[in-house]
Order: structure tokens, then C-alpha cells, then sequence
């Protein structure tokens, strides 16, 4: 049981890494067109990685002959989220908020 939900979060983690490097070679190659130089490039690679997720799991529904239900369209826009988050480095800004929210004590020692 232990070593099946491992191997789930592995599958989960992998599948989250390609689609961030997808995003990321994606944005690196729009980025500059004419029409998109006065987007935000944050922006710009938020809209890029909700595609890309979402194509992404209509296409593994395609492949495995699945109905797509709602829930897959939901779950693939959170899951975008996180891709971005991670093909911006977006992880630091994360810790670095939750580094900040820690209590300390008042010689600087977490609690």
C-alpha cells in the first residue's frame, strides 16, 4: 500500500516537472513576439500553463478513452496553478512567505 502511494506521488511530481518545463520553453520562445513584449511575462506564463495542463489531461482522457467530467477541467486549472508556480520558481516566494509566518521568539529562535 506504502509503496504504491509513492510511486503515485513520483508519477505526480515527474508529470508536474515536464509540464513546468514545457511552460517554461514555451514562454521562453513567446515571450519576445512583437505583440506580447508589453504582457508581463508572470502572466504570460500563468496563461501558458493552464493550457498546457489542461490540453494535457484532455489528451490523456483522449488516449484512455475517459469521458472528461468536470472535476478534470477543475482539477487541471489547480494543477495549472501549481506548474506555474513551479516553472516561475515560484516554490521560493512560497517558502519564503512561510519563513516569514513562522513565530519567533524574541532572540530569534523559532518556536
Amino acid at each position: 500500500m506504502e509503496l504504491q502511494v509513492l510511486q503515485n506521488v513520483s508519477t505526480i511530481l515527474f508529470i508536474f516537472g515536464v509540464l513546468a518545463f514545457i511552460t517554461s520553453i514555451i514562454v521562453q520562445a513567446i515571450k519576445e513576439m512583437p505583440n506580447l513584449k508589453d504582457i508581463p511575462t508572470e502572466l504570460i506564463a500563468l496563461i501558458v500553463s493552464e493550457l498546457v495542463t489542461i490540453l494535457s489531461v484532455v489528451s490523456f482522457c483522449s488516449y484512455k478513452q475517459i469521458s472528461a467530467e468536470w472535476y478534470f477541467y477543475t482539477g487541471s486549472v489547480i494543477a495549472g496553478f501549481f506548474v506555474y508556480m513551479i516553472a516561475t520558481g515560484g516554490w521560493e516566494k512560497v517558502n519564503a512567505i512561510w519563513e516569514k509566518s513562522k513565530y519567533k521568539d524574541n532572540d530569534g529562535q523559532l518556536k
